[in-house]
């Protein structure tokens, strides 16, 4: 193939992964800063202006108060902004580095971060100043040269996370569907941010209707019940269509080869992933590929 790019992702991204954390203000970083893999990093923001915040199957209204956010990158969530002044700070930051591999799971059912938790925390004025000055120390530690700054900005996470866990939740979530549709829309939102594949060494994770039944901690059936009802196709449609409109892709615009588009979509042989593209196209990956030139 002669014409054939790599896909790649943004420079903000590569220098994400390489680090395994960064903090910014909003204000300061308004482009750029927005493409991020959503799947590897959690977020805490602290953002003071007019929002609305989905995540997972609720609504919050942030009513122009000052917030404190927690993202799961196992959670689907979206971020609405209504007001023109829009300030804070937001740091991201992956297991690896808060040295977490042991405890992942842990992180995940912390009630900040666990999908059925509250993730949004009003934050007094009082409380706005002392997380603010804890920002501003991180911006400054993260531009610094000390050698051991990595052990400082974990604990200013860390300390972050027991601050917020001492505040009161809050409560003024909308939540305007049916728990079969809420359910639904979280599933595609979480299938949808299992693309694209940004190389061969990070490969799909999800691939069944029981890998996202269990992320989403419901059973199989109910899960299979609620999106058949709601879309009137199968679970298991919408996420094999997926993975042929990735696979599609990554045929047309990276130069890998059939073997590694395979594993990179979670096949354990090339033979299944062969197999499986046939029978939802009508040719196999490699003819695919040639007719596309």
């Amino acid at each position: 193939m002669s014409a054939t790019t790599k896909r790649s992702v943004s420079e903000f991204n590569n220098e994400l992964k390489l680090k395994g954390f960064n903090v910014f203000r909003i204000e300061d970083d308004s482009a750029s800063t927005k493409i991020y893999s959503r799947k590897d990093f959690y977020k805490i923001c602290l953002t003071t202006g007019e929002s609305v915040i989905h995540y997972s199957d609720k609504s919050y209204k942030t009513d122009g108060k000052t917030v404190l956010f927690f993202g799961n990158p196992h959670v689907p969530y979206s971020w609405e902004t209504l007001s023109n002044k829009y300030v804070g700070y937001t740091c991201l930051f992956s297991d690896e580095f808060l040295m977490l591999s042991e405890r992942s799971e842990m992180l995940q059912q912390s009630p900040l971060f666990k999908l059925d938790g509250t993730p949004v925390l009003q934050i007094a004025d009082e409380q706005r100043v002392f997380l603010n000055s804890m920002f501003e120390n991180m911006i400054r530690e993260q531009q610094s040269d000390y050698s051991n700054k990595d052990d400082v900005m974990r604990n200013y996470i860390n300390l972050i996370i027991h601050e917020a866990l001492k505040l009161e939740p809050s409560r003024n979530f909308q939540q305007n569907q049916d728990a079969l549709s809420r359910l639904t829309n979280v599933f595609l939102e979480l299938l949808e941010r299992q693309f694209p594949i940004e190389g061969i060494d990070q490969p799909l994770k999800l691939r069944t209707a029981k890998d996202y039944a269990n992320t989403l901690a419901v059973h199989v059936n109910y899960l299979n019940r609620a999106v058949k009802k709601v879309t009137g196709h199968p679970t298991t449609s919408h996420i094999n269509g997926r993975i042929i409109n990735e696979s599609k892709a990554l045929l047309l615009h990276t130069d890998w080869s059939v073997n590694d588009i395979a594993y990179s979509l979670g096949f354990d042989y090339p033979t299944y992933f062969n197999n499986f593209f046939k029978k939802a196209t009508g040719t196999n990956p490699g003819s695919y590929r040639k007719s596309m030139v």
